[in-house]
């Protein structure tokens, strides 16, 4: 018997389903395929591989269909699909990230949202189907809540072993006018120096001096931090909406457009 191809997949699923998504998952292809091939003309290796990489990505959400036997909901397909165009294409290649406002931080708090909704699918799920185990509306929510935040702990690990050892800048830096650290402590007593109004900063290197004006480059402690608290965010209101539909199925159907579900 021959073996079905991920286009064979993708036709088949398609076929069963009719699924909008797969048309925004043809679409996007097509677009990444299109930037792709111009990164290479330009000989930007870097953001070639980044189109590779959102091609693979792009494969996940049907191979983890027919892996695990489970179906991924239209919306929640469309978004994953949206998600990963957003953060790779737009964001890193066409620099989103430093264009758009705020554009890293609507997708971490997508992500965290997404997170918790899986999380929250899969101890769902087990709830559902097992007679020895029966899980309280909380318990669930809380176990789709620290999902989603363990899924944002990992990726800043990520982000910080990107920046440190393949010298990128993932983890954004950003400028303040003060800071406050006991390494400043002439006496080394553990007593916290408060240094404020910062104007600038210079960075003595072997090459000459950089001058930073505006403040002390923060080397992202404060993006780390902004973008878990907007993960916080996105997997707190998504744990809520799980709560609400665990209790009242048939009222809060909109929760199912999010959840994964098995194959019957």
């Amino acid at each position: 018997m021959k073996k079905e191809t991920h286009i064979d997949k993708i036709k088949r699923q398609y076929k069963e389903t009719k699924k909008s998504s797969l048309l925004i998952y043809l679409i996007l292809r097509v677009l990444v395929i299109i930037c792709m091939v111009l990164q290479i003309l330009r000989g930007d290796w870097n953001n070639a591989f980044l189109c590779f990489l959102s091609l693979i990505l792009f494969m996940l959400p049907t191979i983890l269909q027919d892996a695990l036997k489970i179906t991924i909901p239209t919306a929640l397909e469309t978004i994953i699909y949206l998600f990963i165009f957003s953060a790779e294409i737009l964001g890193e290649i066409n620099n989103f990230y430093g264009n758009i406002p705020h554009w890293d931080t609507i997708l971490h708090t997508i992500n965290g949202f997404l997170a918790a909704g899986v999380g929250f699918s899969l101890i769902d799920l087990l709830n559902e189907n097992s007679k020895k185990i029966s899980l309280s509306p909380v318990f669930v929510a809380i176990v789709a809540f620290c999902f989603s935040m363990t899924i944002g702990v990992l990726w800043e690990f990520f982000e910080y072993g990107a920046d440190t050892y393949l010298k990128l800048d993932m983890q954004k830096d950003k400028l303040v006018n003060f800071i406050s650290s006991v390494s400043l402590d002439p006496e080394q007593k553990n007593n916290v120096v408060l240094v404020n109004d910062i104007k600038e900063t210079h960075i003595l290197t072997e090459d000459g001096t950089i001058v930073i004006e505006g403040g002390y480059l923060d080397i992202g402690i404060h993006d780390t931090m902004k973008d878990l608290f907007v993960n916080f965010i996105g997997a707190v209101v998504f744990s809520l909406l799980g709560y609400l539909y665990i209790l009242n199925r048939e009222k809060y159907q909109f929760a199912t457009h999010f959840i994964p579900t098995k194959n019957q």
